[in-house]
């Protein structure tokens, strides 16, 4: 079966057993664990409920310590992408946001040097409104 072309409408990364599965797994130790600690209180009830917490926030942090590494690889690509493609654009790199640069990597090589020019003279910085303007999508299947 061919996989689906992707686009801005279903570009987000979904791991089922990530983000369903397991976190419906911690989610119902965290409800558990609270319960028990509420019901029939002791140092172990205690204990359990602040290891439930825990493990709530690794779930979160993991994630979110990925996709702040995968910020920095679009950032680093992006630049050099509009460095190679928009040459008139390097001394205005910096100027450049993370979120800009995460919205543009759709862009198509032909569509992103105007594109680029567009979201800093508009001051563009919300990263779903520079993936609505994308025309030619370049699917990203290498996401965290």
């Amino acid at each position: 079966m061919a996989a689906q072309q992707q686009s801005f409408e279903n570009h987000a990364k979904v791991v089922p057993a990530y983000h369903y599965f397991t976190f419906a797994l911690v989610a119902v130790n965290l409800v558990y664990r609270l319960w028990i600690a509420a019901t029939a209180f002791s140092w172990d009830a205690a204990m359990s409920l602040a290891l439930a917490v825990a493990i709530l926030m690794i779930f979160f942090w993991a994630r979110l310590f990925a996709l702040r590494v995968q910020d920095r690889v679009i950032r680093l690509e992006m630049r050099q992408r509009l460095l190679q493609l928009a040459p008139d654009l390097g001394p205005r790199l910096s100027e450049f946001t993370v979120n800009q640069l995460c919205g543009l990597r759709f862009a198509g090589d032909a569509e992103l040097p105007g594109l680029a020019r567009t979201v800093l003279a508009e001051k563009l910085n919300d990263r779903k409104e520079i993936k609505r303007r994308v025309r030619d999508w370049q699917a990203d299947l290498l996401r965290a």
